[in-house]
């Protein structure tokens, strides 16, 4: 059995970035992902201004600039007759004015290679965590079998950032309240030529809805579908996702035969929820495993590192300083977190509700729209702040007690 003060259970972006925080306080954390890396498909690859600024005052924005990246700042929908510009950050405040896209792993790397620059950082990959270690109704670390066996790690503090599907969470016996989502999104990608177009945007049309991301040598796509419906889509043969492809986006019509078959894709299940309670003694739980995020917006990598800048305020100086972390100090992190989460996710099924369930169904048409809704007083502002900053937006405030070796 080892022990470390706090031990993370998973690596993406919330585990990652509390690992940091918390190594750079000078506390002692053991970061556990499950796989071998992470270079995994991931979805959520938008890192936007609320993000990029966290990264600038670690420091880290300059050597996240040199990663491979697009910069973003119009958002567009476009329909069957139709253009609407929704969403301008090149007005946004601030001097971070767009949204970056960088593979997900890209960023999950330059996270964890800053946090191994600090001595008191461990990360262990290949650890899948399966059970927590109790002492009557606290928690006092994990249990995770990697490639050499079972282990147990007692800790101060355990922090569950597994995901969606949090093992951790269940294990404590959390369970979030659903509060529903009526689409899964298909995912899957096609060469990029240079007379394609250049945007991303999202298009809309009677019955069938995607979204079209430029990564400049190839474009990556979502194809949403109503909830559960992959399976009849399958049934129905590739061609039931082809033809709607080259139907929306002429311009890949010529190359849609090159998704071969549905090995070639990856289904999102979608899900919109959050917990009740985001804590037990010696627990908290943060991103994904506390509130999972509709794909409205590509605010969820966001939402999780703002999780996780705001519990390492609060709690980075007493883990540093070696003191007993009351249930009080993790309900503070909650009560600082759910008034975003519970703003944001309202505003996802607002536009679930209205865009997406009229989007999918071939009975009823899109809701019409401006042409451009950056020009529209109080929503224009309001929208660029919602896209870029969020609700509640976190800065760093944690203490600097160690330096990188």
């Amino acid at each position: 059995m080892t022990q470390s003060t706090c031990v993370i259970a998973g690596g993406g972006p919330a585990g990652a970035m509390l690992a940091l925080l918390l190594a750079r306080a000078g506390v002692q954390v053991t970061l556990l992902e499950k796989h071998a890396d992470f270079l995994r498909d991931f979805r959520g690859d938008t890192i936007h201004p609320s993000t990029l600024q966290i990264l600038d005052e670690l420091g880290l924005a300059e050597e996240f600039h040199r990663m491979p990246h697009r910069k973003v700042d119009k958002l567009t929908l476009k329909t069957d007759d139709s253009t609407t510009r929704i969403a301008d950050l090149s007005r946004l405040p601030g001097k971070y004015r767009y949204i970056a896209f960088v593979p997900q792993w890209d960023f999950l790397n330059l996270l964890t290679e800053a946090a191994g620059r600090h001595p008191n950082f461990r990360l262990v990959m290949e650890a899948e965590v399966h059970g927590v270690i109790r002492e009557g109704d606290a928690v006092r670390g994990v249990r995770y079998r990697d490639p050499s066996g079972e282990h147990e790690l007692r800790a101060d503090l355990t922090v569950a950032a597994d995901g969606r599907h949090s093992d951790v969470r269940r294990a404590a016996g959390l369970v979030p309240v659903e509060h529903g989502a009526p689409m899964d999104v298909v995912w899957f990608r096609l060469p990029r030529r240079s007379d394609d177009p250049d945007g991303t945007f999202l298009r809309v049309s009677a019955g069938h809805l995607m979204v079209s991301i430029n990564r400049e040598s190839y474009w990556q796509l979502a194809y949403v579908i109503p909830k559960g419906g992959f399976d009849d889509l399958r049934s129905r043969g590739i061609e039931a996702l082809r033809e709607p492809v080259a139907r929306l986006l002429p311009h890949l019509a010529d190359r849609v035969d090159l998704i071969v078959g549905f090995e070639d894709v990856s289904v999102l299940s979608v899900a919109l929820n959050r917990l009740r309670r985001w804590h037990r003694p010696g627990l908290l739980v943060i991103g994904d495993a506390a509130h999972a995020m509709s794909p409205v917006f590509g605010v969820g990598i966001n939402l999780a590192v703002q999780d996780a800048v705001a519990a390492a305020n609060l709690l980075g100086g007493p883990l540093a300083a070696g003191a007993e972390i009351p249930e009080s100090l993790l309900a503070r992190v909650q009560r600082r977190r759910v008034p975003p989460t519970v703003v944001t996710q309202f505003a996802q099924r607002a536009v679930q509700n209205l865009l997406i369930r009229p989007a999918l169904s071939a009975r009823s048409r899109p809701v019409r729209m401006p042409h451009d809704l950056t020009r529209v007083p109080v929503l224009a502002p309001l929208a660029r702040r919602f896209v870029g900053l969020g609700v509640l937006p976190e800065h760093v405030e944690s203490p600097v007690f160690s330096h990188p070796v």
